[in-house]
């Protein structure tokens, strides 16, 4: 068996652990072993192989790394746009009770809205900021 076909192997069973566990960081393994059969390809002897699998895959993983600190800090479920699309919707309260709280009818039902701290309760437009539950926390649009 030649060793370009080790190589592919190997990328193969990492893209399978890959897609059962979820992590990015095999799939840039995965890389890394591709770039070790692409160098098998070449006719490159074995250390040179291991070096380029090994320095693609540490790049990779390097630069995954650095690409995700970039993006700043996760927002909790509750206050993620891409998960909750209702966040960044405007809604209008046309009164608040006396606690914070007033009731709206809002996508075929009535939710519970509460005010951000420091704004204040007075009527119009609101912006939806965060879901806790069957509460629309919201400020001031």
């Amino acid at each position: 068996m030649q060793a370009s076909t080790v190589w592919w192997i190997f990328v193969g069973l990492t893209m399978a652990a890959e897609l059962l566990t979820g992590t990015i960081y095999l799939l840039m393994i995965g890389t890394g072993l591709a770039a070790g059969a692409l160098a098998a390809h070449l006719g490159l002897d074995w250390p040179a192989q291991i070096s380029s699998a090994a320095i693609v895959g540490a790049c990779s993983i390097l630069l995954g790394r650095r690409i995700r600190r970039a993006r700043g800090p996760r927002l909790p479920a509750s206050a993620n746009p891409d998960l909750n699309l209702d966040i960044g919707e405007t809604v209008h309260v046309p009164e608040w009770g006396h606690d914070g709280t007033a009731r709206i009818p809002y996508r075929g039902s009535l939710w519970t809205v509460a005010l951000r701290p420091g704004a204040l309760p007075v009527a119009g437009s609101f912006r939806i900021v965060e879901v806790q539950g069957n509460r629309l926390l919201v400020d001031k649009a």
